[in-house]
């Protein structure tokens, strides 16, 4: 880090493998979800390689306590998303929650820091209690893609505190691969009358 750099190297900043994605309403991230869900726009800020630094930066924000990578990365995203026609609608940002269990092991939800910081740069509220998962799951990293989907069918609800009626809500997760979950919470939200739910992402593995 040079004086004056924060969280991130701008060398980084600059040279990371972003998509681009929220420039095209017909990308790879929103045709993820055809035939499966309702998405009315989905983007991720990078692509998702292992070994690569974006891989890198994920698992420290997950797994080593290094929660302001997650703020800074959605500041960032926050204001390339800023304007954009696709995502200017949204009324409240929501992350993917985890379980109770996992989240007293854990100590905190990395995908609340990344709605935290996009929050920020789209000036649109954050709400990390809206969505709630029922039950635990087992972990999706070694199972198939159907496995996948079987795992989080029916695992999460809407608390009952607000109305979320004719509300645009922007999902939001760390990485998306089979793009189960963020299904699975984004039929819950649809459930309710006049909803619309977009997607965002730190990082997309496409392969």
């Amino acid at each position: 880090m040079y004086k004056g750099e924060d969280i991130i190297c701008t060398y980084c900043m600059y040279h990371l493998p972003k998509t681009n994605y929220h420039e095209d309403a017909d990308n790879p991230v929103i045709r993820h979800f055809w035939g499966k869900v309702n998405i009315s726009a989905a983007s991720s800020f990078y692509f998702y390689n292992k070994g690569q630094k974006v891989q890198k930066l994920i698992h420290r924000l997950k797994y080593k306590g290094q929660k302001e990578i997650g703020l800074k990365i959605g500041e960032l995203y926050g204001h390339v998303l800023s304007g954009n026609k696709l995502f200017c609608s949204v009324d409240l940002i929501v992350p993917v929650p985890l379980h109770t269990s996992r989240l007293r092991t854990r100590g905190y939800n990395q995908s609340d820091f990344f709605a935290k910081g996009l929050s920020t740069a789209l000036n649109v509220p954050s709400d990390t209690t809206l969505l709630i998962r029922n039950k635990k799951t087992e972990t999706q990293t070694k199972k198939t893609r159907f496995s996948r989907w079987e795992n989080v069918s029916e695992v999460f609800s809407v608390t009952a505190k607000t109305n979320i009626e004719g509300k645009h809500f922007l999902l939001v997760d760390d990485v998306i691969t089979t793009g189960s979950t963020l299904s699975a919470c984004a039929e819950t939200l649809l459930k309710h009358a006049d909803t619309k739910v977009s997607i965002a992402s730190i990082a997309y593995a496409y392969h």
